[in-house]
């Protein structure tokens, strides 16, 4: 199985190329990853933002052809009932801030009926993983304001922030590559407390994943 693995931040899956044995092998950005004994794996660094993301897979997926993609990257949670460290499957994604205000009203791009916003996963996780099922927005400002998250909050229910995985689902469904979600959670949405942020254990526990779920596709095709 050819699997491509995107990533906003070499940080994030530093551990995960190092493991695995891969080297750079395009000198240009975005960083790209490979290894003649990981051939089936490619990691592509796109850089953060949906921006960055669109532009780093239309160009990747443009002249490569893969039978899995996956998203793995940290991100915030509005819901407490995830511990920091957790790591989650994205299942739903929206572009939250997509469309256009009416006053004290937001109207989203499929009310305007000039897209849509909400993406889903299209690639079914086995449940030996156990990893709990999610939504997300993903949005160009990641919320640190207690107004600012209340009022988004009434309009979607939210459980995970990230600032690029809807645009990776949509790029992906864009050509038909079966597509995965991954995120690890760092810290909380709210006022920004860098203090109380778990970084290293969700980096560490998201790369652990990825090593599992590839040792696992490894065996699976042996069999």
């Amino acid at each position: 199985m050819r699997i491509l693995i995107v990533a906003a931040t070499l940080f994030e899956v530093k551990d995960l190329i190092s493991d695995l044995g891969l080297s750079i092998s395009d000198s240009g950005q975005p960083e790209i990853y490979r290894s003649s004994l990981s051939s089936q794996v490619t990691v592509l660094i796109t850089g953060a933002g949906m921006v960055a993301t669109s532009f780093a897979l239309g160009k990747q997926l443009a002249t490569n052809q893969y039978d899995l993609a996956i998203n793995l990257g940290i991100a915030g949670s509005f819901d407490r009932s995830i511990s920091l460290g957790d790591v989650v499957e994205i299942t739903e994604d929206t572009l939250a801030e997509l469309g256009a205000e009416d006053d004290e009203d937001f109207i989203s791009i499929d009310e305007l009926g000039f897209g849509q916003s909400v993406f889903n996963s299209t690639y079914k996780l086995s449940a030996r993983f156990g990893l709990r099922k999610t939504n997300a927005i993903t949005v160009n400002t990641v919320h640190g304001n207690e107004a600012s998250i209340y009022k988004l909050g009434s309009r979607i229910n939210a459980q995970i922030e990230s600032m690029e995985g809807a645009a990776f689902f949509y790029a992906c469904r864009q050509v038909g590559l079966p597509a995965m979600q991954i995120r690890a959670v760092s810290n909380y949405v709210e006022k920004r407390n860098r203090d109380a942020w778990q970084i290293g254990l969700a980096i560490k526990n998201l790369n652990t994943f990825a090593l599992e779920f590839l040792d696992w596709g490894r065996s699976a095709k042996s069999r």
